[in-house]
Parts: C-alpha cells; sequence; structure tokens
C-alpha cells in the first residue's frame, strides 16, 4: 500500500525524537535526557480547578474560538506582559497545543510555490508542517560560536520572490539559545522590507534566565505581521492537557479558525478550564523557573567536566553539548551511550544538518538524574 500514501508524507522521515523515546521505553534504568516535559507535575490548584469544572458538568463543547473568559484573560494576561494588545473576540484563538497552532497558521497562510525561512537547528515540526501545507522550508544555518542567534544579514541571503514567512522559535529548541532586543529588531527590518510574515513560536518566553524574553509582535510595526504561538505546556508543566494559542491580525487568526473549526471543532473544555486557572500561577511558575536554572548551571558546569564544550542556554531546558571530538556522529554518540550507559539523548542532526556534531540534553529532570546521567556520560566518553 506504500504507493497510496501521499508523497509529501512519503518524503518525511518520523520524529528523531520519538525514535529514541520509543527505545528507551523497552529499556530498564534509563535516565532520560531525550523528550522536553516537565518532570514537574500540573501545580495542585490547575489540577483542582479542572476536577472542579467536571464535578459541575462542564463536558460540552466550546465556541470554536475557545472560552470567551479565557480569551479575554490571555489578552488581560498578554497586554500586561508585553504592552501589545489582541482583541479577544476575534485576534486570539484556543487550540490543541501549540502544534496545532503551528500547523494551521502554515496551511492558512501559505501557499504551494511558497517558501518559508527556517533557522536552524530549530524544533523537529517545523520543516514537516511546511511540507504538509504545501510550501517549501528553506534553512538558515546559525552557530555555536554566535550563539545559535538568527543574524539579518544571513537571513536575507535566502530570501527570494516566493519568501512568504519566517518561522521564529526564541528561547530555541534544541540550543537553548536567546535572541536580543536589538538582534529581533534586524530581523523586523528584513522582515518589513520584504513584507514577510512572521510565524514567532514562543512557548519557552517565560523559561528566560538571564535578561526578560522580548516578544517579537512587540516590536515597532511587527504586531500587524507576526502570528504569535504561545501555550500552557512548558511554563505550567502542562503537557498532557495539549492546550495552546495563537494571536495576531484578525484576517489570519480568521483563517486559522476556519480551519481549526473543521479538523479539531475546540479544545477540550476541562483543558481550558484549567488554563485559565494557570494564568493565576505566578508563585508556581517562578519556582519551577528557579528549579531549571539551577540545573542548567549544573547541567553545562558538568558537561565541560567531562570534556565537552557546550554553549550556556539561556532559555528553555535544553543544552546542545558539542560531541564530534568523540570521533562519532551525533548518531552513533545517542545510539552508543543508549545501549552502553542507558542514557537517552537527541542527535543533533535531527533539527537540521548544522546540528550535525551535537547532541541535546534536556534538563527538565531531577538533579539526581542529572548528576548519574553526567556521571555515565562522562563514564562511555573515557570508554572511547
Amino acid at each position: 500500500m506504500k504507493n497510496r500514501v501521499a508523497d509529501r508524507v512519503s518524503q518525511i522521515r518520523g520524529s528523531g525524537i520519538r525514535e529514541f523515546f520509543d527505545i528507551a521505553q523497552r529499556m530498564d534504568d534509563v535516565i532520560s535526557l531525550g523528550v522536553g516535559e516537565p518532570d514537574f507535575v500540573t501545580p495542585w490548584s490547575i489540577r483542582e480547578a479542572c476536577i472542579f469544572a467536571l464535578e459541575k458538568g462542564y463536558t460540552s463543547y466550546t465556541s470554536n474560538w475557545g472560552l470567551s473568559e479565557l480569551r479575554q484573560a490571555l489578552s488581560d494576561y498578554t497586554y500586561r506582559e508585553t504592552g501589545v494588545y489582541y482583541d479577544p473576540e476575534d485576534e486570539i484563538l484556543i487550540t490543541t497545543g501549540v502544534s496545532e497552532a503551528l500547523d494551521i497558521a502554515l496551511r492558512a497562510v501559505l501557499n504551494s510555490n511558497d517558501e518559508v525561512i527556517v533557522h536552524e537547528p530549530s524544533y523537529v515540526s517545523y520543516k514537516p508542517c511546511t511540507i504538509f501545507a504545501g510550501a517549501t522550508p528553506v534553512c538558515v544555518d546559525t552557530e555555536m560560536r554566535d550563539g545559535f542567534k538568527l543574524r539579518a544579514d544571513k537571513m536575507e541571503t535566502k530570501i527570494t520572490d516566493k519568501t512568504k514567512a519566517v518561522i521564529l522559535n526564541y528561547p530555541n529548541n534544541p540550543t537553548g539559545a536567546t535572541m536580543e532586543r536589538k538582534d529581533l529588531e534586524e530581523i523586523a527590518d528584513v522582515a518589513s522590507e520584504h513584507d514577510l510574515l512572521v510565524i514567532s513560536d514562543e512557548i519557552y518566553g517565560k523559561l528566560t534566565y538571564e535578561g526578560k524574553h522580548t516578544c517579537f509582535a512587540s516590536l515597532n510595526g511587527m504586531k500587524e505581521r507576526t502570528i504569535l504561538l504561545n501555550g500552557f505546556s512548558k511554563a505550567y508543566a502542562m503537557t498532557g492537557w495539549r492546550i495552546g494559542y495563537a494571536m495576531g491580525p484578525r484576517d489570519l487568526i480568521g483563517a486559522m479558525m476556519k480551519i481549526h473549526q473543521y479538523i479539531m471543532l475546540c479544545a477540550p473544555i476541562t483543558a481550558q478550564m484549567a488554563a485559565l486557572e494557570a494564568l493565576k500561577c505566578s508563585t508556581e511558575v517562578e519556582d519551577m523557573v528557579a528549579a531549571y536554572n539551577r540545573r542548567r548551571r549544573l547541567m553545562v558546569r558538568g558537561l565541560k567536566e567531562i570534556g565537552l564544550s557546550c554553549f550556556e542556554p539561556k532559555g528553555a531546558f535544553y543544552a546542545f553539548p558539542y560531541i564530534a571530538n568523540t570521533g562519532l556522529t551525533s548518531e552513533e554518540f545517542a545510539r552508543q551511550l543508549l545501549m552502553t550507559e542507558k542514557v537517552v539523548v537527541i542527535p543533533g542532526n535531527v533539527f537540521g544538518a548544522c546540528g550535525e556534531g551535537f547532541i541535546r540534553c534536556s534538563y527538565a529532570v531531577s538533579e539526581y538524574e542529572l548528576k548519574e546521567a553526567l556521571e555515565r556520560i562522562g563514564k562511555f566518553i573515557s570508554g572511547l
């Protein structure tokens, strides 16, 4: 039946992250630094809000747009945090995770001849979702020596008359890189000059350890050309709740809602009720961010002590150490480490060709597990 599968699906390899996760699931005594998922349980007040909603009988559909109370709360919250106002009526759409928001954003704006700029290393979904939308991803490499920042001049060399949009992800998965305001302003100037849309995935925005995260839409003239994607999975430890949102110009959000209306209908009502409570949980989020910051320092220091050079991540919860000096490829390193020392890391090349020679290590695990994992990685390297 293979010849019945659509060409654009056949050409896509399965997620390199899930490949290693699935192997590890069949092994004992494994420490996983693979999947980007908080090890914290969703804060109690959020879970309680869900339980209360169920007890009250909130089990129905909501508006395709999402609960009006949640959209209003997100509008207020975003304005307080960024200074950007979005009309809760038609500029905010509640989605089933940020993954859905990304998918329908691309499908809402792209035509078959369009090109999309994607900076790499990047999250594994960006290129496949662009292809699923019928368009072509065009990759721009970033480098460790430059802090894995997307540079405007480098991006501009990839722009053609077919370029429609650029996908931004800072703080970045997999590198943990962030972008300063002045760097983002240079990207904004290029977007304006070439009339590009910007899809800005800011799911890790609250997980910023040095300085303050800059919302791309807050830059001069950028609200009008930016689709802002965000959600509750990472900062609020709500990965399994599958609740995200998109904000942007009403025409674009309206187009996204049309797709959402037919393929998803609405996000689960209980998750939306929980998200409404989550926006009140600033103390719990601060505590989790502080814990990630401690782990970040432990992780980077430990990697350097065992002989791996590592860019110091400024956001998210990933380290991206350089392993090419071991003589192994990224995939060889990850597979041999898993089979000999039972530690899951993700090969850097699954995040783009320029990720070869690196591995991604999530430090969203306990300090005990981090120390044990570092010890095992050190043993593996010394054995080489």
